[in-house]
């Protein structure tokens, strides 16, 4: 909020701060979670898209790339097609069931409205087709610690907050895809997370034994029903 004015940012201003990209480390993680689950092909809907930096990490394995964001940023790839949406009260201009994999790389936790989104990844996916979805592990001992002694979470301090507004744990983003009636729903941790008091993170060995506690951000992966089951 702006101080002088007691203006609240707008949804354009709040996209701004987050400079349309996320770490590679991420980007890996989605593509790790669809190995074995996509056979390859089709269309990738990537919502909250950013700059586009997802797709260079699954160009390979899609013949079809959609992003949709509040601002094209500049870099998005030439080869993508791009839809304007305000995320927290526009429907994407997409029919339902538009894409084989619908993905939204740390892009709930800016959003008043989680489950309304949740439920809009839903509706884009095609019958049996995926949806992803990474948000910052509220759960991660950096993020407890803060908590403790901070009152907030880490990725919700001064620094992040107002982009990021919307706090998430594992339990609820296995809430809200049970919810929207999810099969074979899996849930990751990006065995990537900075070390309390420091700017190292922790070696990737130890946080591989303790994902939940040493990582900093966290994946749901869940396949939308066949249509005869809705």
């Amino acid at each position: 909020m702006d101080s002088r004015v007691g203006i609240p940012p707008t949804a354009e201003e709040r996209a701004g701060l987050s400079r349309g990209t996320s770490a590679d480390v991420i980007y890996r993680l989605v593509a790790t979670s669809l190995i074995g689950r996509h056979p390859g092909g089709g269309t990738l809907l990537d919502v909250g898209c950013g700059r586009g930096l997802l797709w260079p990490h699954l160009a390979g394995s899609f013949d079809r790339y959609i992003g949709a964001d509040i601002v094209r940023y500049e870099g998005f790839p030439e080869a993508g097609e791009f839809y304007k949406v305000d995320l927290d009260s526009d429907r994407l201009e997409l029919p339902d069931d538009s894409a084989d994999v619908v993905v939204a790389v740390e892009t709930i936790e800016h959003l008043e409205n989680p489950r309304a989104f949740f439920r809009e990844l839903v509706r884009l996916a095609r019958p049996e087709g995926w949806v992803v979805v990474t948000t910052p592990n509220q759960l991660s001992l950096l993020s407890k610690l803060t908590l403790v002694l901070c009152n907030e979470f880490n990725a919700f301090r001064a620094g992040s907050y107002p982009a990021h507004i919307t706090a998430l744990l594992e339990v609820d983003l296995r809430r809200i895809a049970n919810e929207n009636r999810l099969r074979d729903v899996a849930v990751y941790y990006s065995c990537h997370g900075r070390i309390p008091g420091v700017r190292w993170h922790w070696p990737q060995a130890l946080s591989r034994l303790a994902p939940r506690a040493l990582s900093d951000n966290v994946l749901l992966i869940g396949r939308k029903p066949p249509s005869d089951d809705r």
